[in-house]
């Protein structure tokens, strides 16, 4: 109550002044969000702007994320940064590399005055934009990991519970051959090759990806996604490929089409597909946690995250940093997280947030939408943190060349990983050397 009387006050006080000595501090923040999505984050800055008169945020679509950060890193030299621009997670390296261009949230918050405990954020979510030291980065923003769905129906037909999912990578083996005998062609498919069976996989058994903690020990680490457990993974996906219970789609979310047209009884892919998936989905679906080795110790452990973050440019006035602090924190707030959680999928960043949504009843009606948050809740180890590697959307289309031979069978699995491991390290090598 104090506080909304404070800010009509304030809001009274500068209709007695002139228009000049009221001037809101404008903040502008790059994104790169089209459709709904953009419509969201519209309505993010529409509704903070309107909770308090000091401060204006106008958030302008700047092209692709390769654009809008290639852009903001010039800006940044020429002195006409965004003071917010939104970054995949796979640019995390490439901006904390890029000298001087960003202040990380914890320092804005510190200039700020603002109090501000990182610990309210989601575990394992909050961690992968972290220091070693604890500090916070960069703000997560649009976030998602990966997840499991099956067609209810499906699983009915071929006489499995339609009420559960198989927990392990044998279970969907054995759901695959029911299915496949019931006369569905497409019994499981995968979006997101890479980054589900490669970079999840390996947080979910708690193994390495690469050498140094997966990049967060600094940047001389070496690749290793072709250990024995990855390679016995994706040699059981293409033996699984070779006898029709894997079907290859495509690199991206290509999958996710062909599993709600109902082409597919099975899917690993983003949790962010789950809206989409429910919208054009004509038939009962489930969605349960990544499937994974049962003799793997230590698994499973956590899934990583997807998605954006915001970080903040630097050379700007203190003044703007504190509009940017009050932003975040007004982000934060659990019944704007809840809602951005409920009406996008993506993953609510904090877990009162998380725990409002729990008690509204909401995952009642939507039981999908908790399973991703429950894997995120776990705190990670060093090896399930995530993966913060220099060149890393160049080493992630390497992966998916390699992965594609493997399925169509011109490769072994390991002869697949091995050169994608010798190819990936030689662009981390030139991201040490600065070449980009």
């Amino acid at each position: 109550m104090r506080r909304h009387i404070k800010s009509l006050a304030a809001g009274s006080l500068c209709a007695l002044m002139a228009a000049s000595a009221c001037a809101k501090t404008e903040i502008v923040w790059w994104h790169s969000m089209t459709g709904a999505l953009g419509d969201r984050a519209a309505g993010l800055a529409d509704k903070f702007n309107k909770s308090q008169h000091a401060y204006k945020i106008t958030p302008v679509f700047k092209g692709s994320y390769d654009e809008a950060m290639t852009a903001a890193i010039a800006g940044y030299r020429a002195g006409k940064a965004p003071n917010i621009l939104q970054v995949p997670e796979v640019g995390t390296a490439a901006m904390l590399h890029s000298k001087g261009a960003i202040v990380p949230v914890s320092r804005v918050m510190q200039i700020a005055g603002e109090k501000f405990n990182p610990a309210i954020y989601v575990p394992a979510l909050a961690s992968y934009y972290m220091s070693p030291q604890g500090a916070m980065l960069s703000f997560p923003f649009n976030s998602s990991t990966a997840v499991f769905y099956y067609n209810k129906d499906m699983f009915a037909k071929a006489g499995l519970d339609p009420d559960k999912a198989p927990v392990t990578w044998p279970a969907v083996l054995s759901a695959a051959a029911k299915l496949k005998v019931s006369g569905e062609e497409c019994a499981y498919t995968s979006g997101w090759q890479s980054w589900v069976h490669l970079e999840n996989f390996s947080a979910w058994h708690n193994v390495e990806f690469a050498s140094g903690n997966n990049g967060f020990a600094g940047n001389r680490s070496r690749l290793k996604f072709n250990s024995p457990l990855h390679v016995k993974h994706i040699d059981t996906l293409a033996n699984w490929a070779r006898q029709g219970y894997f079907t290859y789609a495509g690199p991206r979310n290509e999958a996710e089409a062909m599993f709600y047209s109902g082409e597919c009884a099975m899917l690993t892919s983003s949790s962010a597909a789950y809206a989409n998936i429910r919208k054009n989905s004509k038939f009962r679906f489930g969605v349960a946690a990544l499937p994974y080795y049962a003799r793997v110790h230590g698994a499973p452990q956590n899934t990583i995250v997807g998605g954006t973050s915001l970080w903040v440019m630097s050379g700007k006035k203190t003044v703007e940093y504190k509009a940017v602090a009050r932003f975040f924190k007004f982000l934060s707030r659990p019944e704007i997280q809840a809602k951005w959680h409920q009406e996008t999928g993506y993953l609510p960043l904090t877990t009162a947030a998380y725990e409002l949504t729990k008690k509204s009843g909401f995952y009642e009606n939507s039981p999908g939408q908790e399973v991703a948050v429950r894997q995120m809740l776990v705190t990670p180890t060093p090896k399930s943190r995530g993966i913060r590697l220099g060149n890393f959307v160049r080493i992630r289309a390497i992966i998916d060349e390699e992965l594609e031979l493997a399925w169509s069978g011109k490769k072994t699995a390991k002869d697949a990983l091995d050169t994608a491991v010798k190819r990936g390290n030689e662009l981390l090598v030139q991201f040490e050397k600065g070449k980009k």
